[in-house]
């Protein structure tokens, strides 16, 4: 995960901040200074002095590519590499695919699924010489769908989150640009969305390969069996979201897209997508153990258990 060192000048000296986005420092007027390398300590004592060593005899640093491709906010710079940059090379890159798989597509339009996903869709739309168009107008205050506990949560979240301008959809053969794709719940219902708003056929892109293993270094992300490409092909996957063609980010160009020549970086933990942990020390009954603990079902029972004591506390 990545973690950053900002520094600022006050009239009683230097002060030091860490923080997980170098936008932090930015919104603070601290200056990013360097990124905490792996394996490194650091301490700020109680007179603003910064201690730092790394206690790790053997270091290999591997940042997880998943925040360029949605964690973090565009104006973050992680290990010198910025993200909106990166972002944008993901849709020169996915382009270039759709190209050469469909280089005699309809596309009228392309209409990004906000907001992650802009920066590589207008890159999109460039390369494919077809319009940009924002279609949906997201409800900024309903936070981030794939990791809300239970799919009936986030099956009514996407509705109240998004709604589409029937305008851009029309009569249009729509090209949709998404970041990623997890469960593909949200994905169905969008694609649902646009047909609803009058689009004659809906595609679908997305800036990332397929998820189709958990992550274990930091982030909830859902258990494998919930993953919607952890068992299908990409033509399974299109069906079941209901798209008229899917076409994913292959995992090399994922990667050049987030290499960069000012960046000692030339290896990304890409365990989400590959099934590879660059800690070597994930075994299977870790990943079922975790399957156990993050599926759906888990986390319904836990909640029912808790209610459960409630009710018996309240009783008493």
């Amino acid at each position: 995960r990545p973690l950053v060192l900002g520094q600022r000048e006050t009239p009683k000296g230097a002060e030091w901040m860490p923080a997980s986005e170098s936008v932090a420092l930015d919104m603070l007027g601290f200056k990013l200074v360097r990124d905490v390398a792996p394996g490194e300590v650091v301490y700020i004592d109680v007179l603003g002095r910064l201690h730092s060593q790394v206690c790790s005899a053997t270091t290999r640093h591997a940042p997880c590519i998943f925040e360029y491709v949605y964690f973090a906010p565009p104006d973050s710079l992680i290990d010198n590499i910025s993200v909106h940059r990166a972002r944008m090379r993901m849709g020169d890159r996915l382009a270039e695919k759709i190209l050469r798989e469909r280089p005699d597509h309809d596309i009228d339009v392309v209409i990004p699924i906000p907001d992650t996903s802009r920066t590589s869709a207008m890159q999109v739309a460039q390369h494919l010489n077809v319009k940009y168009r924002e279609g949906f107008v997201k409800n900024r205050y309903v936070g981030r769908t794939f990791i809300m506990p239970g799919q009936e949560q986030r099956s009514k979240s996407v509705r109240s989150k998004l709604n589409a301008i029937d305008l851009e959809f029309r009569n249009k053969n729509v090209l949709l640009v998404d970041d990623s794709i997890v469960r593909g719940t949200t994905s169905a219902q969008i694609i649902d969305l646009a047909r609803e708003a009058g689009a004659r056929k809906v595609y679908f892109a997305s800036a990332a390969p397929p998820v189709k293993y958990p992550n274990v270094y930091g982030i909830d992300m859902p258990a494998k069996s919930e993953l919607v490409a952890s068992d299908r092909t990409d033509e399974e996957v299109c069906r079941t979201i209901g798209a008229d063609w899917l076409v994913y980010q292959n995992l090399e160009d994922l990667i050049q897209a987030c290499v960069h020549d000012h960046s000692s970086i030339r290896e990304f933990d890409t365990s989400c997508f590959s099934g590879h942990y660059v800690t070597g020390d994930v075994t299977p009954e870790y990943l079922a153990r975790l399957q156990s603990e993050r599926s759906d079902l888990a986390k319904a029972s836990r909640r029912d258990a808790d209610r459960a004591g409630l009710k018996v506390i309240s009783r008493n």
